[in-house]
């Protein structure tokens, strides 16, 4: 893969893990940024940055001229919204707009980054796979509900010929979370001591740079329009907290709250949010969501794709070190 190969979202945590596998294979990269972002995490990088935006057409038209292949890792990924329309412009119509703006252009490759949140959950708490039976209605809050909507978009542009292939990825911990993600704020209250106790709930935790390294498997393996899960280890929070915090040398919580008494506090969050404009330390979609355990399995990514995640106790570790190290904590 010597040809141009276009990154949306090449400046976040899950993209510039991407650019980065990309140039030490010695392949040449655009990134695609939005105006005025922060770029830090493609400083010293040698990629051909441009500016774009996924509500802008004529930008991604630009963007993918003179490109051989494309991974879509760009996404509005916030649990919180005040303008919940924004969002599925970006995620779902910007989408489109893309995958169709590159097959325009001649790309013959797209690897199209999804998530978990667009897949079933096993009540039983059992891994949930690629084919575990999901409905619309599963979909809690604007994120999930706009890249469940992205997904069956893409599988339905794959159907009419596009080369891409949908990976999910579940939640990336590693270095480079300048932001942080919500699952990188967990280790950064955590290292804090905001988090004096926990609700039972579960994640499945994988580190970023194999999540990128998923994505290359898919590009080079993947079966057009098929998705792979990209996870690690499935965790409950009271053990995700406990990694944290024997590495980092600290006393792990030991209340575990009912998710009810949460509920409140939720309430109060979201309505300061909307006089501050700041987003809320929680949500009442993020608790009902962490009602849920979510936990998959990666096998068919493993038996098609060679996909090898190392353990979730690792990932952690480079969390914690690279927040230390950037004064998060």
């Amino acid at each position: 893969m010597s040809a141009l190969a276009l990154i949306t979202g090449a400046n976040g945590f899950v993209g510039s893990a991407l650019v980065r596998q990309l140039l030490h294979r010695g392949h040449p990269v655009r990134a695609l940024v939005r105006p005025g972002s922060d770029r830090r995490n493609l400083a010293q990088l040698d990629t051909d940055l441009i500016e774009g935006d996924l509500t802008d057409a004529a930008s991604l038209q630009r963007a993918v001229r003179g490109c051989a292949y494309l991974f879509h890792v760009a996404a509005d990924y916030r649990l919180w919204v005040p303008d919940p329309e924004r969002m599925y412009r970006t995620n779902v119509d910007g989408t489109c707009n893309l995958l169709r703006a590159a097959a325009d252009a001649g790309v013959t490759r797209m690897v199209y980054t999804s998530s978990v949140a667009t897949l079933g959950i096993n009540p039983d708490r059992s891994p949930a796979a690629e084919t575990t039976p999901v409905r619309p209605a599963d979909m809690v809050g604007h994120y999930k509900r706009s890249k469940f909507l992205a997904e069956q978009a893409v599988q339905e542009l794959a159907e009419q010929g596009l080369p891409v292939v949908i990976v999910n990825p579940a939640a990336p911990i590693g270095p480079r979370d300048i932001k942080p993600t919500p699952t990188g704020r967990i280790i950064v209250d955590a290292l804090q001591g905001k988090i004096p106790a926990y609700v039972d709930t579960g994640l499945n935790v994988a580190h970023v740079d194999d999540i990128a390294t998923g994505h290359l498997l898919a590009f080079d393996r993947g079966e057009i329009g098929r998705r792979y899960i990209l996870g690690g280890e499935n965790l409950s929070l009271q053990a995700i907290l406990g990694m944290i915090c024997e590495h980092a040398g600290m006393k792990p919580p030991r209340l575990r709250l009912p998710h009810n008494a949460i509920y409140p506090f939720a309430w109060l969050a979201e309505q300061w949010a909307r006089i501050s404009g700041k987003a809320p330390f929680a949500t009442l979609d993020s608790v009902t969501m962490s009602k849920k355990f979510m936990y998959f399995s990666s096998t068919r990514a493993q038996q098609e794709l060679g996909y090898n995640p190392r353990p979730a106790r690792l990932a952690i570790a480079d969390a914690v070190d690279w927040f230390r190290r950037n004064n998060y904590c």
